[in-house]
């Protein structure tokens, strides 16, 4: 295969794991909107109903390490499909629980695990397949987190009004099924650079890491936990958004909108801050969005306002989404392509763990205090934290490199 043709076929790849990461974050996270309908129609907690979005993310943390390591050893292509067809299984049997117990193990396990095949492996697939445009590759597969919120959501909005949670959940079950299958087999295996190439490649690392050796060096570490308290600072302000809206007094689908303008303002945040990343780099950029997310969360307490809220949900938009994508240029950049699946699927991982939390504490705080106040200043003392844990990454351009094993390779 040509490099221009390999090159004109990455982008088909990109588009897949872009249609992927829509409809399988899209898919988890359209609970927001199911939230009250369930609650209400089955007596559920709130909080108990977003445990199970708790219970995805744990999941999918978990998962993305496993996926990511098998994608790498037996390709990406194989891990997608098995993916898709978890991700539609899980909504259609969700759909009929009877059972808190079993919505919530049913829509928890499988979905979870299922989102957690797409993000990391075709992060690294696209990353592998684009050269010149990593970071944008890399931001368009990532963008499908932020257009899920304009679609999956949306459409479930309309289908529970039109008919009920059951039959919304079902349909979203069987498309998922119809889109991502045949998508999952576009996906095929990069085309091996030449070894010049690769060895001119202007941030490539100038050590062949192995997966053991990355995890024990400090920017692992660093990058895993400034993941965590990004996401643990931002999914419980995103999974509450529209239940808070309608608190204010917002009618229901103008509610979603706003969660829509903020998923917009993602997909536009990924794009944008993903072209500053090439131009001042990816770090400067990381920190700057993570403080704009911090304020941006602390804002929700003064606000109640429709035209406030789209307001917010535009920058807020920006923070979040903006910053998502360059973790894993950061993880590119500094270890490399041959181990990327597995190590990023083990930074997702982690920031799958704060994901969890989110929703989950939401829950809890309007279920005992009747209000979401200390959710947000809560997260806002976490987003803080993240600030602060960005900023001791070390730069990629001089990579730590452990020198027992350094020692080793040389004996």
């Amino acid at each position: 295969m040509s490099k221009s043709s390999g090159f004109d076929y990455g982008w088909i790849v990109v588009g897949a794991g872009a249609l992927m990461t829509c409809v399988g974050m899209g898919a988890m996270l359209s609970l927001a909107v199911f939230l009250q309908p369930i609650s209400e129609s089955m007596g559920w907690s709130r909080a108990g109903v977003s445990a199970a979005v708790t219970l995805d993310f744990l999941c999918m943390g978990i998962a993305a390490f496993f996926w990511g390591a098998l994608s790498d050893r037996f390709g990406t292509r194989i891990v997608v499909l098995i993916g898709s067809m978890l991700l539609g299984t899980g909504l259609v049997t969700a759909s009929q629980a009877t059972s808190l117990l079993q919505f919530q193990l049913l829509f928890g396990i499988l979905i979870g695990v299922a989102a957690g095949s797409f993000y990391a492996p075709m992060i690294a697939a696209a990353s592998a397949w684009i050269e010149s445009r990593r970071s944008l590759a890399v931001a368009l597969v990532s963008a499908g987190m932020g257009v899920a919120p304009l679609t999956v959501s949306p459409f479930a909005s309309w289908l529970i009004a039109a008919y009920d949670w059951r039959t919304a959940m079902l349909v979203i079950g069987i498309a998922a099924w119809a889109l991502l299958i045949p998508a999952s087999l576009l996906v095929r295996p990069a085309p091996q650079a030449p070894a010049s190439a690769a060895a001119g490649g202007a941030r490539a690392p100038d050590f062949e890491w192995s997966a053991s050796q990355a995890f024990r060096t400090p920017q692992f570490v660093t990058l895993a936990l400034a993941h965590f308290t990004c996401c643990a600072a931002h999914s419980g302000p995103i999974f509450h958004m529209v239940s808070y809206a309608m608190i204010c007094g917002i009618a229901p689908l103008t509610a979603v909108s706003v969660y829509s303008v903020a998923g917009l303002s993602g997909l536009g945040g990924r794009l944008v801050l993903g072209a500053l990343a090439d131009r001042i780099g990816a770090k400067h950029v990381l920190v700057g969005g993570l403080l704009v997310q911090a304020f941006s969360i602390a804002t929700y307490l003064a606000v109640g306002q429709l035209g406030e809220f789209y307001a917010l949900s535009v920058i807020f938009g920006l923070a979040y989404g903006g910053v998502m994508p360059l973790y894993a240029v950061l993880v590119r950049e500094f270890f490399g392509a041959r181990i990327m699946g597995t190590v990023f699927g083990a930074v997702s991982a982690f920031a799958s763990l704060g994901m969890a939390l989110g929703p989950w504490a939401g829950g809890w705080a309007f279920d005992t205090f009747h209000s979401y106040g200390w959710l947000y200043v809560g997260s806002f003392g976490i987003g803080l934290a993240a600030v602060a844990v960005a900023l001791s990454f070390p730069s990629t351009r001089r990579p730590f490199q452990p020198t027992l094993d350094l020692g080793r390779a040389a004996a």
